[in-house]
């Protein structure tokens, strides 16, 4: 019979295995990419986000970590508007090759991270990461629904759109656009969960109706709760068939007294906590695959506190997903000292 003492080791190693497997690994992406909307910026997030300890506090709770570093976006000449679209050339050459970067993270098997950048970014990185896994289900967290098409938007600004292009259900809606043929809708409404919308414009409303998506404004996080809102996302994208999970989280879903440094703030937003619990929820579902995280801005805060409040709550938010906890964490192999 094995010594009390063995057992231990190997129960160790292999509560050891079981805890890396799920602290998994994390593919780092940056997209320093600010095109999709009018404000400069927002391509100094990824190393903002970086120098605020990112990689290291990954590392420090038992995280896998690769950097792949800033993707290098070439510049587009005569970059003209269609229409009211602006940028739209860069902004289609931009995404092509970050779903080329996600790809092959996912390829190397990490859960990839990109970082922002603005919200245009999510074509690329959703793109990436259905061709690379299969069918995904989509939770976004954003105070804007983002799902404006090119025919819509008040704006012209393509950060306003990503879902629209995503969505197969939208997919005669969309006109072609230069540098936009390589996108192939991969995500279907049903797969799709918004969390924190409290600045929707009327398409975007209509859209969201007609397509039955799921939908938990800043009314309903208030009158369910946190909790609830991520059970109920949860029983919703698992009631058929688990898939992969990707979180599309933009930074202004959290209220603006928490992170004031983005670009297009909206009050009455997400708390610090309620920002947090949803990013360990997701961890806790073990089927968290790739996350954005977009829209940080120094030149948007006021002050040096307000940037600072807004980079080190975007961590939080990434720690949060690859398995920090605010109970605390020990490592399995952890024991007391003896005397």
């Amino acid at each position: 019979m094995r010594s009390a003492r063995t057992l231990r080791e190997l129960v160790s190693r292999r509560s050891l295995h079981h805890h890396h497997h799920h602290a998994r690994s994390a593919g780092i992406i940056g997209a320093p990419f600010c095109k999709g909307q009018p404000r400069d910026g927002v391509e100094r997030g990824p190393d903002l986000i970086r120098a605020a300890g990112l990689l290291q506090r990954l590392h420090e709770q038992g995280c896998a970590v690769k950097d792949y570093g800033n993707l290098a976006f070439e510049e587009v000449v005569d970059d003209e508007p269609v229409g009211v679209l602006k940028r739209v050339r860069a902004v289609g050459s931009a995404n092509r090759s970050l779903s080329e970067a996600v790809q092959a993270a996912k390829k190397d098997g990490h859960t990839s991270v990109m970082l922002g950048g603005d919200h245009s970014l999510a074509i690329g990185s959703i793109h990436g990461h259905s061709a690379a896994v299969g069918e995904l289900s989509v939770v976004w967290v954003d105070a804007h629904a983002d799902i404006n098409t090119p025919l819509t938007t008040y704006t012209g600004n393509i950060h306003g759109q990503p879902m629209s292009y995503l969505l197969r259900e939208l997919r005669s809606k969309i006109p072609a656009l230069p540098n936009f043929s390589w996108i192939k809708p991969c995500v279907s409404a049903k797969d799709l969960v918004y969390i924190g919308l409290r600045d929707v414009d009327p398409a975007e409303h209509y859209i969201l109706k007609l397509l039955g998506i799921k939908v938990f404004s800043m009314s309903e996080v208030d009158q369910l709760g946190v909790a609830k809102v991520m059970e109920e996302t949860c029983d919703y994208l698992s009631s058929k068939v688990k898939k992969p999970i990707h979180l599309s989280y933009d930074i202004d879903a959290i209220d603006p007294s928490v992170t004031p440094a983005t670009g297009t703030p909206v009050v009455g937003g997400l708390t610090y906590r309620e920002g947090i619990y949803i990013a360990e929820h997701m961890c806790q579902t073990g089927l968290l695959s790739a996350v954005d995280l977009v829209e940080v801005n120094p030149l948007r805060g006021q002050t040096e506190e307000d940037v600072r409040s807004t980079v080190n709550t975007a961590v939080d938010v990434l720690l949060a997903c690859f398995g920090r906890r605010r109970g605390g964490n020990h490592s399995p192999d952890y024991h007391l000292p003896e005397p």
